[in-house]
């Protein structure tokens, strides 16, 4: 089993050296998801929200937070990302959030994806709070990683949420 790289053999806390790493390109995908009541969904469709569109504001926000995960993870390299992506997807039961991050570096951009799905999360709950304050994040998740010396990750298809429920054509249709 590999050991936990951020303890010297003191059991010290300290920041992972790099220096002797390959530099390769790097790339991550996460996953959240907002759990909300079914008022609260079709308000996001409608738009009718009292901040404006929670979808656009939170893939900013996703975008705007990977770029300082170093500011958010105390051990995290700062790294200079090449590509952020984040999605929003309006489902039957709330928003699944997506992000992807690339970067030519010597370690990971995992906890940069991880860190966007977070932001992106909590935003769709800030903008949407006045209408529910009962939803929930959940299913934050690293999807796949590619890249680096410990190789490629790629989570199991059947492990997405259940949460996570897609409309059928029959729904959506009556929904318009």
């Amino acid at each position: 089993m590999p050991k936990l790289s951020h303890y010297t053999k003191k059991g010290e806390v300290q920041m992972v050296d790099v220096s002797a790493k390959q530099v390769t390109t790097r790339t991550a995908v996460a996953r959240a998801f907002v759990k909300m009541k079914p008022q609260v969904v079709k308000a996001v469709r409608r738009l009718k929200n009292p901040k404006g569109s929670p979808l656009e504001v939170a893939r900013i926000a996703g975008i705007a937070a990977a770029k300082r995960t170093a500011e958010w993870i105390p051990l995290c390299h700062p790294l200079a990302l090449t590509h952020i992506d984040v999605t929003a997807r309006l489902c039957q039961n709330g928003v699944e959030l997506r992000s992807r991050v690339v970067a030519t570096a010597q370690t990971g951009v995992e906890m940069e994806a991880l860190v966007a799905v977070s932001a992106a999360a909590l935003t769709v709950y800030d903008m949407c709070k006045a209408l529910d304050k009962g939803m929930e994040i959940t299913d934050i998740c690293l999807v796949t990683k590619t890249g680096g010396k410990s190789g490629d990750f790629h989570r199991n298809a059947e492990a997405r949420p259940r949460s996570v429920r897609k409309k059928s054509a029959r729904s959506r249709s009556r929904s318009r």
